[in-house]
């Protein structure tokens, strides 16, 4: 009798020590998956969490588990950035403002945590910044005149061996020793220096300087006459592709692959990049190179004229529009709606998309 009792103690014991190691679990497992806000909030839980979280290889591990989008920068000609969280209980910045970079900045491109800025004055010099840290770094002077305004993508990947931010800005700009004809400028952090692409895109008209975004190393820009313009990272080669041909689409990431979104009357219609070679196919070929879908929206994003709504971002489940002065999120997933701000008051504006993380640079 007494030794069949023993195996329940046993278990009792091993119970309690599942669930001391499950603290542990939390702490070192669990922590990296949330957002900056949330992690400096949590710093106040206990002296183990605060110095887990301080921790040089945390920062690294959260860059590289969290990706969500949870925010954007929005920032109109000649004024201040604005940030729009899509949930201000997790997600946020200590200074939206961006006042901690020694002059005021607009903030051009994005990724997983890192900001591109570039000077309103002076040499119009670039910087990137991470807004949670509010830590910063001036980029040397391009090489080439990158225009008033500047198509520049920034790309950052997070790497699990590499601890450093290893990262890359794109610049696609207009030749000056060719008409009509588009060069690449790319700065690497790594060497810490611009360098000028060999590969020139001829009978290319102006690029939309805001379009830009990346998708599985290739970088894409609207084109003023319909198409898009596509820079290979890896290949160092561009290509014009034929797009929908949409005047008001906005290019975006979806679920690792290029999308365009536009708003009609009555729903969003997103187009979606499945073969960039279906041109080369057989003319008995079924194949497309853009996948279409229709998603209804939500009543009180449809209402209202349609001149006077926009998809400002796209990108991964999330989607951002602009209705008159209002700016909603929309959840393709849950289909749900909610309002961010009522603020904005220009019509020309950029929208950035941001990532709540703690990455050093």
């Amino acid at each position: 009798m007494d030794r069949g009792k023993k195996p329940g103690k046993f278990l009792g014991g091993s119970s309690h020590k599942i669930y001391m190691d499950l603290k542990d679990v939390i702490r070192e497992q669990a922590l990296q998956y949330l957002p900056a806000k949330s992690l400096f909030r949590f710093q106040s839980v206990c002296r183990d969490w605060k110095l887990q979280i301080s921790t040089p290889f945390f920062a690294h591990n959260q860059s590289l588990s969290f990706g969500s989008i949870l925010g954007i920068f929005c920032q109109a000609p000649g004024e201040r950035p604005l940030f729009l969280s899509f949930d201000v209980n997790s997600c946020g910045v200590p200074d939206p403002l961006l006042e901690f970079i020694p002059e005021p900045v607009r903030v051009l491109s994005s990724s997983s945590g890192l900001l591109c800025c570039q000077s309103c004055s002076g040499e119009k010099a670039y910087y990137i910044c991470n807004p949670v840290t509010q830590r910063w770094k001036k980029l040397p002077k391009p090489n080439a005149d990158h225009g008033s305004e500047p198509a520049i993508v920034l790309v950052f990947e997070p790497s699990l061996l590499n601890f450093d931010a290893d990262y890359k800005l794109i610049c696609a700009f207009p030749s000056n020793d060719f008409d009509d004809a588009i060069e690449f400028d790319i700065y690497s952090s790594r060497e810490g220096s611009w360098k000028t692409s060999g590969e020139i895109c001829f009978a290319s008209r102006a690029l939309v300087p805001t379009s830009g975004v990346y998708v599985n190393n290739v970088v894409y820009w609207k084109v003023q006459n319909g198409c898009i313009l596509a820079f290979d990272l890896i290949k160092d080669r561009s290509q014009r592709l034929q797009g929908p041909f949409i005047a008001k689409g906005t290019l975006g990431n979806m679920n690792g692959k290029l999308c365009l979104a536009s708003l009609d009357h009555r729903s969003l219609s997103l187009y979606v990049l499945a073969n960039v070679h279906s041109n080369t196919m057989q003319m008995s070929s079924h194949v497309k190179m853009w996948e279409e879908e229709h998603i209804v929206l939500d009543s009180g994003i449809l209402g209202g004229d349609v001149a006077d709504r926009n998809v400002v971002f796209v990108g991964g489940r999330v989607l951002v529009i602009q209705f008159g002065s209002s700016i909603y999120s929309y959840d393709l997933k849950t289909k749900e709606t909610k309002a961010l701000s009522g603020l904005i008051t220009y019509e020309k504006w950029r929208c950035v998309p941001y990532v709540n993380s703690i990455v050093n640079i």
